[in-house]
């Protein structure tokens, strides 16, 4: 069992929705990845631009974060490999309705666009792992997304404002609303188990 808590093992669940568990998985999963990357682009058109540097505040990183934590680490990084594929692709879901490569592989957001990725795969797999019924687990996962968006997200932006404007540019702005989107889904996850096990008659989910 965990040391974080006595009723968590790291032993691999089946996360909140899981498709490949239903009587058509494969339907359901391509279903799943559409609409998980559906919302990952319709939150990227909330954003605002900032002056103090090229990266703007979006609604993303909650749904990358959300994408990761309900799909579990496979299909949450798949799901944020579509929405990148769709965009680079020229359909207009990157932040203020942008798309194509350049964008994505010359611009100063493209760091954290491939740190969706790595935060869906982390959340995802901590949420496997029964991070997702507990409020403040749920948090703590939340987090570690986080860091990895900013990680990847600050390794790029350097190369547009120089190291020591990174902190300013390229983290800082973003803590508040960081915060309050890791707050939201907070509630959110352990409140979503609760509701499946009480419609389902379920307790925790099955080992995988």
């Amino acid at each position: 069992m965990s040391m974080l808590n006595p009723g968590l093992g790291m032993q691999r669940s089946r996360p909140l929705i899981a498709p490949m568990a239903s009587a058509h998985p494969w339907v359901a999963t391509i279903v799943a990845l559409a609409l998980a990357s559906g919302f990952i682009a319709l939150t990227a058109q909330a954003y605002m631009e900032l002056r103090i540097g090229p990266v703007p505040i979006t609604g993303q990183t909650l749904s990358v974060l959300l994408v990761g934590a309900t799909l579990g680490s496979r299909l949450g990084a798949a799901a944020v490999l579509l929405y990148l594929a769709e965009g680079i692709a020229g359909l207009p879901v990157f932040s203020g309705g942008n798309a194509g490569w350049a964008y994505f592989a010359a611009g100063p957001t493209g760091g954290y666009l491939v740190g969706f990725i790595a935060s869906a795969f982390v959340t995802g797999w901590l949420c496997e792992r029964g991070w997702d019924r507990h409020v403040l687990l749920t948090a703590l996962a939340m987090v570690v997304g986080n860091v990895a968006i900013y990680i990847a997200g600050v390794i790029r932006l350097a190369d547009f404002v120089g190291w020591d404007a990174v902190w300013a540019a390229g983290v800082q702005p973003f803590l508040a609303g960081a915060a309050a989107k890791i707050a939201l889904a907070s509630g959110l996850l352990p409140g979503a188990w609760k509701v499946r096990a009480w419609l389902f008659g379920e307790g925790n989910s099955p080992r995988m």
